[in-house]
């Protein structure tokens, strides 16, 4: 490993540190967002009462997703991605609504020669059954694109289009929230605000035959409304997501409430959202969640302080600790103590990120006071979250079992590495951190395959069966097995880690790389995630280790580091993240440079 390649690859990170000292990063542009904020201004221009005009706006988003057509007339959600129905779709009503000169109708054309090929037709029935066969008993995102569709007029004309497009049962809202996990509601914990506005636009445009139903919707009209308000945030993006603020935007101004302030808001974060070249990203930004892997990444190469000075170390604690929600969160109800992906105020806290802070922190200052404050409430808020099961879910526990609200192997092993670092510095809590540590190892042993690895929650591989990333998944559940407390590791907790090497050596590409899964493309990303987790591995074949690194550095040299397309999004929506092929490959090549180090002091 040449210790000039990993200088140049720490330097290249601490290169993308904004103000402030911490890591923003750049996420990809979205065809979706891009088709749903166009769609959302469209209607906005057409329905408000106040005078409303983002023509030029919508032109560009238009302009965008006509030069980002992939060659077979479909889209995905980026420009690096396959096209997908969701996609599709959307972007076809999006050339239906929005384009009132018809000037794209080339482009619209190859949509529907692809959706023809795909589906078998754009009849409503073929639209509605694809739809609906894709996300099965999930509604979280069929419903929304089946309302899009209705709106377009793609599944028949006025109440009969309506009706293919399943009713939500917005009015359920108004009920305690700790109800919420026993009503078993069809869409996951994060789309309250989808629930409460496209059930009201399916409401309005087509309400219940049943006049005992029909009544309740109408008097939890208001109520529902307030609560959405409540729930918006101040900059008016729900989640920071335009794909969701969008959603709630055209649904509102297709049921009577055109002029409702979580309209404006919505349009105000439109408006702030959109790109120079007229794209939308799928979201703002993951700053909170690139700091923390930046500094985990920073840790890799071994050097005192991380190699920071006193003040820049203050300073990205400071911001950290800062990003620390400290009041139960209107949103999910969540407790306080727990953090989110991004600074910005329509992020909601999760596990991931909450983990991710926890073990930072550590890195940073874990000697101040003030930390270990924000440290212990973060912990304790790690454990709340910990289900039955002895897995970590993403945002509530117990919420349900449809995808993104069950517990996963990755968000599970990244809380016990956050517990493990801080696990012998309260004595209160110490015993509480042992035994969810023992039911969270438990937890990741039964969720192993039997062909040795995990698959992750919130990343995936356009390239892999069901775009699964057991790569992802086993690469980092097996870091976080290496670094627990010796005391922890047992006789079958080495088996379980043993199998997991096996799985990764066995996926390693003939060219030293790896992708997604077995015989996938080899990624930056990928490559050096597996390198990062098998460097703590003895057992690892120093060839291996050796020919990914060689692998990864070719590509740096020849420049071709692009980011690939494994991140999740909200309902399995594709982003790629520009930082991601930096921070992993300094992760990588300081965890190799480090075990070479001590394998030369060993020998010496």
């Amino acid at each position: 490993m040449s210790d000039d390649f990993g200088a140049g690859i720490r330097r290249e990170l601490l290169e993308h540190r904004v103000a402030g000292g911490m890591w923003r990063g750049e996420l990809s542009s979205s065809a979706l967002s891009t088709a749903l904020a166009a769609i959302a201004l469209t209607y906005l221009d057409r329905l408000s009462s106040e005078s409303s005009d983002h023509g030029a706006m919508i032109r560009g988003g238009m302009e965008w997703l006509a030069r980002s057509q992939n060659e077979d007339g479909g889209y995905g959600d980026t420009v690096r991605s396959f096209s997908n129905l969701s996609t599709t779709c959307l972007v076809w009503a999006a050339f239906r609504i929005a384009d009132g000169e018809e000037l794209f109708v080339p482009t619209r054309r190859r949509i529907e020669n692809w959706l023809s090929r795909t589906v078998g037709g754009t009849d409503p029935e073929s639209l509605a059954m694809a739809v609906l066969k894709r996300y099965g008993k999930d509604h979280t995102f069929s419903v929304p694109i089946l309302t899009v569709l209705s709106l377009a007029g793609a599944l028949g004309p006025a109440q009969s289009g309506w009706r293919r497009v399943r009713p939500l049962p917005f009015e359920l809202s108004v009920l305690p929230r700790a109800w919420f996990r026993w009503l078993r509601l069809q869409v996951v914990s994060y789309a309250l605000p989808a629930l409460i506005a496209i059930g009201q636009v399916r409401h309005h445009q087509a309400p219940s035959r049943n006049p005992l139903v029909r009544g309740i919707r109408s008097l939890c009209r208001r109520p529902t409304l307030r609560l959405l308000e409540r729930l918006q945030p101040d900059n008016g993006g729900f989640l920071e997501a335009v794909p969701l603020t969008s959603f709630v935007m055209m649904s509102l101004l297709n049921s009577g409430s055109a002029d409702s302030i979580v309209v404006r808001r919505g349009a105000a974060f439109l408006e702030q959202s959109v790109r120079s070249d007229g794209s939308w990203p799928i979201d703002t930004d993951l700053a909170t969640w690139v700091t923390t892997l930046s500094v985990k990444a920073l840790a890799e190469f071994g050097q005192p302080d991380l190699g920071l000075s006193q003040d820049e170390r203050r300073r990205v604690t400071d911001w950290l600790r800062g990003q620390q929600f400290l009041e139960i969160h209107p949103y999910t109800g969540s407790a306080p103590g727990a953090w989110s992906w991004t600074d910005l105020p329509g992020a909601v806290p999760d596990a991931d990120d909450t983990a991710g802070a926890l073990v930072a922190l550590h890195l940073l200052n874990p000697e101040d006071e003030s930390v270990q404050v924000s440290a212990k409430q973060g912990v304790q808020w790690l454990l709340d979250l910990q289900n039955s099961d002895g897995g970590i879910p993403t945002f509530c526990r117990g919420w349900g079992k449809l995808p993104f609200d069950r517990s996963s192997a990755e968000l599970t092993a990244h809380a016990l590495l956050a517990w493990d670092r801080w696990r012998d510095t309260w004595s209160d809590q110490k015993e509480t951190i042992a035994g969810a540590t023992g039911r969270a190892i438990q937890f990741l042993k039964d969720q192993q395959r039997p062909d040795g690895t995990w698959v992750p929650l919130w990343f995936g591989n356009q390239f892999v069966v069901e775009d699964e990333n057991p790569v992802y998944g086993t690469a980092r559940v097996l870091f976080a097995i290496a670094e627990l407390n010796p005391s922890l590791r047992e006789v079958e907790l080495d088996r379980t880690a043993s199998r997991g090497v096996r799985a990764l050596l066995d996926m390693q590409n003939e060219d030293g790389g790896w992708g997604g899964g077995k015989g996938a493309p080899s990624s930056v990303e990928e490559t050096a995630l597996v390198l990062h987790g098998l460097s703590r591995f003895e057992e690892v074949p120093e060839d291996a280790l050796q020919r990914g690194e060689a692998w990864l550095r070719e590509r740096w040299e020849k420049k071709e580091t692009s980011a690939t397309p494994i991140g999740f999004y909200f309902a399995k929506l594709w982003y790629f993240e520009d930082l991601y092929p930096v921070i992993f490959t300094a992760a990588a090549v300081g965890a190799l440079q480090s075990r070479s180090h001590e394998r030369t002091a060993i020998v010496s």
